[in-house]
């Protein structure tokens, strides 16, 4: 398929960026009690390894789904155990065990964490899908802890295309300094494709 699109289509990279990110910046506003915001510093159609290289080596969190309809692909979130606790406690309230486990997290905590992931995961994909005019059912969040650049070259190393669509948004908490970057990787012929049915 083609991935040549209508020139006045394009602000509908931009508009999904918004809607997916202002519905994941409500519902975590609803599910945590902090007042949360989503800033969309950047998209573009980048080299994979320059993706890689983008989020870096450094340790962090990471929540990740697959699309199983159009557009297909993958969508990352990534932030650092710190941000991830205070999320955490920000759903937990009172709950709170301070007993941690190994891994520096209670057993409580990677629960919320993994709540938080699934309400970030869904509320991006209703908003793209609500842009797109249609349905995309996703996989089962993933939870992964290590370095960026890996859970890149995992998600998308193996795509046989050389570039990929990257939004480079960010959710912020603004009563504190909670950052959140997605990622998102999907097929660019798909996209193009329900791209190309909406009307301008």
């Amino acid at each position: 398929m083609s991935l040549m699109i209508d020139i006045r289509k394009l602000g509908l990279f931009n508009k999904m960026a918004k809607e997916g990110g202002n519905t994941v910046a409500d519902h975590l506003s609803q599910m945590t009690g902090m007042e949360t915001e989503m800033e969309i510093t950047k998209i573009n159609f980048i080299d994979i390894p320059d993706i890689r290289a983008h989020v870096g080596d450094k340790k962090q969190i990471g929540i990740s789904i697959e699309m199983l309809e159009q557009p297909y692909g993958h969508i990352l979130f990534l932030f650092n155990a710190t941000d991830a606790k205070q999320l955490a406690h920000g759903m937990m309230g009172d709950m709170a065990d301070p007993e941690q486990t190994d891994s520096g997290f209670t057993d409580m905590e990677r629960s919320a964490i993994q709540e938080i992931g699934n309400i970030m995961t869904s509320g991006f994909i209703d908003g793209w899908a609500n842009v797109l005019d249609t349905t995309i059912d996703m996989s089962t969040p993933t939870f992964t802890y290590g370095p960026g650049s890996g859970m890149v070259n995992d998600l998308v190393g193996a795509r046989d295309d050389e570039m990929a669509l990257m939004f480079d948004s960010r959710v912020q908490a603004l009563d504190s300094d909670i950052n959140v970057k997605v990622y998102t990787f999907p097929e660019l012929d798909e996209l193009v494709g329900l791209m190309q049915q909406i009307r301008v």
